[in-house]
């Protein structure tokens, strides 16, 4: 499973918004969406993310083994 548990502790540790991301950064409100249901999103919007943010992957999301849900 994969968790975007970690987009958000990047999310606050940067100082930025889902609000920024859309209006600011034109990051579609139907990834953030996405994201905040668990679902997947592509690795074009993953690089997005990482540039904007200035982050590695591994800020953004991490993978949850199915035997630790």
């Amino acid at each position: 499973m994969i968790s975007y548990r970690p987009f958000y502790n990047t999310l606050y540790k940067k100082g930025v918004t889902e609000y920024a991301l859309i209006y600011k950064f034109g990051i579609p409100s139907n990834t953030i969406h996405r994201m905040k249901h668990g679902k997947p999103i592509t690795t074009t919007t993953l690089d997005t993310l990482c540039g904007i943010l200035e982050c590695r992957v591994e800020d953004i999301l991490e993978y949850i083994p199915p035997e630790d849900v």
